[in-house]
């Protein structure tokens, strides 16, 4: 047995503690495969015949790294991935680790990786990746992150320093400003004016100032937050044309979206069975990354279809006579966008919402002050509040105008949700909308009952 075989083997020896103590391991066996090589990754990745791609953004990074799994499915292309959601370096090891048998050869030929914001250039700078996408930055866990420049700063010297073909959201002003200089940047966005927001930028709008020259943007469309069409009023610089848009996009409420896709290769139709303009933009992100891999068109439109709703990201579960539908929301501009699908469904809705505070979470939770619940205040019918900092979305949804009568507060989650359903129209739809670590949670309740595959089943 080599040494890096015997470094392997106490690190999978780890992911069956950790499973046997009843926690997932997703993370475990390629955190201390790292400590005990530091290249461990880079080690493991040599082995992909068609080497890797890398997928991060603030919002919809594991939604797109699944759609684009589905058109290289569709493509005939093996891979080796981590939608599990485990991004870091910790959760990319393990991935690569999971899929090296016996004899060391790997059991995929492309790794297809999503990676979080932050550890974008260690992994990147292990894995040498082909092709880098990078949709979009938002404020998000400002206690870990900081304020967007500094992520912004981080990924200018990520892509400085690879070789990488760039897949880019011309929507977001910071990220498209990433292409400046770079080799054939290959833009995606969104051209459908009947999709921006006809009050303008959000209040909670976040890039909004030039990265060349510090001017403020004019913008003729704001679709997302501060995605849309834009240009600096000192200097000029203007959102680049994208070459893979979505034109005609139609919302189905929270159950699916379509839109035709234009691309170099020619256009189609597209249907998701994702809703939300946020998850058109997912899609545009993987069918870009699919162009950059020079799949066919055909193939992206088929993938993209084919593609189901991941845990906790529009999925929906059977509870007896009713539905839950599970809605991630981690920041303002993600929990606005989930908002503005639900009120694209009729009448009141019934809601859970889960507001944890875990370090995966970010411990400051102010950010729900910029989530405009004011717009959707008076479609709710009953919210029962969880989570560790359940009191806090209970005084929120009060002052944004929910009547108090409406509101439930029970922190314990697996009793919040039997009160949920419980207290929900009977045939209807219950929305869950919780935060990271709370939809990880919720899926675990209902995997506990029977009532949704478990989350750890898939690693």
């Amino acid at each position: 047995m080599s040494v890096f075989s015997a470094k392997a083997a106490v690190a999978r020896s780890a992911a069956v503690a950790s499973r046997l103590a009843g926690r997932g391991a997703t993370s475990v066996p390629g955190t201390v495969l790292l400590q005990l090589d530091h290249h461990a990754i880079a080690r493991l990745a040599a082995g992909l015949r068609r080497g890797s791609v890398v997928i991060s953004a603030t919002n919809g990074k594991t939604t797109t790294a699944a759609l684009a799994g589905s058109i290289l499915a569709r493509a005939g292309i093996t891979t080796v991935d981590n939608f599990a959601g485990a991004n870091m370096a910790g959760g990319v090891a393990s991935a690569l680790l999971a899929a090296r048998g016996r004899g060391g050869a790997l059991s995929g030929e492309l790794g297809l990786f999503e990676v979080d914001e932050f550890w974008l250039g260690p992994v990147a700078a292990e894995l040498a990746p082909r092709v880098i996408v990078l949709s979009n930055l938002f404020r998000d866990q400002l206690d870990r992150y900081g304020e967007l420049e500094a992520i912004g700063e981080r990924w200018a010297t990520v892509v400085a320093g690879s070789s990488a073909r760039l897949v880019l959201g011309a929507d977001d002003p910071l990220v498209a400003y990433l292409g400046a200089g770079a080799q054939e940047p290959l833009y995606f966005g969104i051209e459908d004016p009947s999709m921006a927001r006809s009050a303008g930028l959000a209040h909670a709008a976040d890039s909004t100032q030039c990265r060349r020259c510090g001017g403020a943007y004019r913008y003729s469309h704001v679709y997302i937050g501060h995605l849309g069409v834009y240009e600096c009023s000192n200097c000029g610089l203007r959102r680049p044309q994208p070459s893979v848009s979505a034109h005609n996009v139609a919302l189905e409420g929270a159950r699916s979206a379509s839109f035709e896709l234009r691309t170099p290769a020619g256009s189609g139709a597209v249907t998701l069975a994702l809703p939300g303009l946020y998850n058109v933009y997912n899609a545009l992100a993987a069918a870009a990354l699919a162009t950059a891999l020079e799949i066919p068109l055909a193939t992206i439109i088929d993938g993209l279809g084919a593609a189901p709703a991941m845990f906790g990201r529009a999925e929906l579960v059977r509870i007896g006579e009713r539905e839950l539908q599970i809605l991630l929301i981690k920041n303002p501009a993600g929990a606005n966008e989930v908002l503005r699908t639900l009120a694209l469904e009729p009448g009141e809705h019934d809601l859970l919402g889960v507001l944890n505070d875990q370090v995966a979470d970010g411990r400051d939770v102010s950010w729900i002050w910029d989530v405009d619940f004011e717009e959707f205040a008076p479609r709710v019918r009953h919210v029962t509040c969880a989570g560790t900092r359940a009191p806090e979305l209970a005084l929120r949804l009060k002052y944004a105008g929910v009547p108090t009568t409406r509101i439930v507060l029970e922190p314990n989650l697996a009793r919040a949700l039997d009160q949920a359903v419980g207290g929900a129209q009977e045939g209807g739809m219950l929305y869950a909308l919780p935060t990271y670590t709370a939809m990880l949670e919720l899926r675990e309740v209902l995997g506990r009952r029977g009532q949704a595959a478990n989350f750890w089943d898939r690693t």
